[in-house]
């Protein structure tokens, strides 16, 4: 089978996928929770992925989720505001401290700015502990008001659909800014920095651009998981938390729009289905066994597979032949 003649109908396929989910789910609230936190993931994971592709690296993104999380529980619960709307307040908040960061640290190369956020991850969750445990509740958490109340019919369903809608808005706008001047600009940084410069381009603006609004959607899909759960702990500026859009993006396909969808949904059907089978700590090792396979025999990841096997077949005809 060419899959080649079905390439243009994918996006319809996954999204109508997508709006079917529910009705798979029906009568597993369950699975329906799990489609939708996988959901928040594709969100974050887009999010590190398009600052990838602006030649920066991060290893500490969870203090934006983390500080978007944070920012949208205290003001729904303190100001009594709805989540829908302070979900995005959540996303400004983490935008705003993002650029502050990049501000001193956008002109240091792609692991040593990686290195920076991953300590100020820490610093952050250590803060929300000591520092400003009056307000977050230290590691008791604080209470975080329901994205759908419980009171409107099919709340979890509609829910999913919301979470859903924001992720079809930040695929739209990151494929318009990718194949746009912006993602001919980032494309030009990675390559060569001088060049670029010598073109006219401006890395430090356009790094700053990508490190701004990448905080920005990490907030908000922080913002979304904490609203799912109902309360949000330092728990959230965890390593794992910062670790796992890597490990979607790079097993899914580092650089593409799909990469952090498919490794997404591939990682978290393998997680969910060992944890199904009683395995708990031989799954990690088994997700890291596929991380690394992933990396040496696809290093372009999962979406790559498909041309893989197409040519694979090709030299088997030519060989046939």
């Amino acid at each position: 089978m060419d899959l080649d003649r079905f390439r243009p109908y994918l996006t319809w396929i996954a999204l109508a996928v997508a709006l079917l989910v529910p009705a798979f789910a029906s009568g597993s609230l369950y699975l329906l929770t799990t489609a939708s936190i996988a959901l928040v993931f594709m969100i974050y994971s887009e999010a590190w992925n398009f600052l990838a592709a602006s030649g920066q690296g991060s290893l500490g993104h969870a203090a934006f989720f983390g500080l978007g999380a944070y920012a949208s529980a205290l003001t729904a619960s303190r100001f009594g505001l709805p989540p829908v709307l302070t979900v995005l307040f959540g996303g400004l908040f983490a935008a705003g401290i993002g650029l502050l960061i990049g501000l001193t640290c956008v002109r240091l190369k792609e692991w040593f700015l990686a290195m920076v956020t991953f300590g100020f991850a820490i610093i952050i969750q250590t803060l929300m502990v000591s520092q400003f445990a009056g307000i977050s509740g230290g590691w008791d958490g604080t209470a975080a008001p329901a994205l759908v109340p419980s009171s409107v019919p099919f709340a979890p369903y509609v829910q999913y659909y919301l979470i859903l809608a924001v992720l079809i808005g930040v695929l739209l706008a990151f494929r318009a800014l990718l194949r746009g001047r912006i993602g001919l600009a980032f494309a030009a940084i990675r390559e060569n920095e001088v060049e670029a410069r010598a073109s006219g381009i401006d890395p430090v603006r356009y790094r700053l651009f990508a490190f701004g609004l990448s905080a920005c959607v990490a907030g908000i899909a922080g913002a979304l998981e904490i609203h799912q759960f109902g309360y949000v702990t330092p728990e959230v500026f965890g390593t794992d938390i910062s670790f796992w859009p890597i490990i979607y993006s790079i097993s899914g396909g580092l650089g593409t729009l799909a990469g952090p969808l498919v490794g997404t949904v591939a990682v978290t059907v393998l997680w969910e289905g060992l944890r199904g089978i009683g395995l708990t700590y031989a799954r990690f090792v088994i997700v890291g066994l596929l991380l690394i396979l992933t990396v040496i025999f696809l290093p372009n990841g999962l979406v790559s597979l498909p041309g893989r096997i197409r040519a694979w077949r090709r030299r088997r005809e030519g060989e046939g032949d």
